[in-house]
């Protein structure tokens, strides 16, 4: 490995602040499996991002990619607490299979990773439309707005959804 190159930083980044990135993320997480977890995730970030140069101050660097993880562990908690509370409210003939509920929690975590993008005024337009079936007036009431700001946060909010699934390709 060329002491220069981006493997070399991250390994160097990797001895001198893993132990403090682990111990960070156990007190927001409360638990140290979640965190040795999430301080591995943040590495493969960190390393496929492929630095260049010199990170000036790394602990914050990694303090930010491992807060972004966290967010998104706290919001796959909390959509699959969401998803077993409904499972448990279902007739045992309805409950899906194993491979189902895996499918359908990683399509309910793309699609809050989607709305996440987005500003809260179009993302609260967008939940409104497609998942309460409010039309643009009916919105447009509900949150003290114009029928055509309304139009345009739809707009702005299929485009941002559209865009990432492109991305995702």
């Amino acid at each position: 490995m060329h002491p220069h190159s981006p493997a070399a930083r991250v390994h160097e980044l990797y001895c001198d602040h893993h132990g403090w990135l682990q111990g960070w993320l156990r007190q927001r997480l409360g638990n140290s499996f979640d965190a040795a977890d999430l301080a591995h995730d943040t590495f493969l970030r960190v390393l496929g991002r492929g630095q260049r140069e010199s990170i000036r101050e790394p602990r914050a660097y990694l303090a930010t990619i491992a807060n972004g993880l966290v967010v998104s562990h706290w919001r796959r908690r909390d959509l699959e607490r969401a998803w077993l509370e409904t499972l448990a409210a279902q007739p045992q003939a309805v409950v899906p299979s194993v491979e189902d509920r895996a499918i359908i929690l990683e399509v309910l975590e793309r699609i809050a990773r989607m709305l996440d993008g987005l500003p809260r005024r179009c993302r609260d337009v967008f939940l409104l439309c497609q998942l309460d079936g409010l039309t643009y007036p009916q919105i447009a009431e509900h949150l003290g707005l114009t029928v055509n700001v309304v139009q345009k946060d739809m707009t702005r909010a299929v485009s941002h959804c559209f865009e990432i699934l492109l991305g995702e390709d």
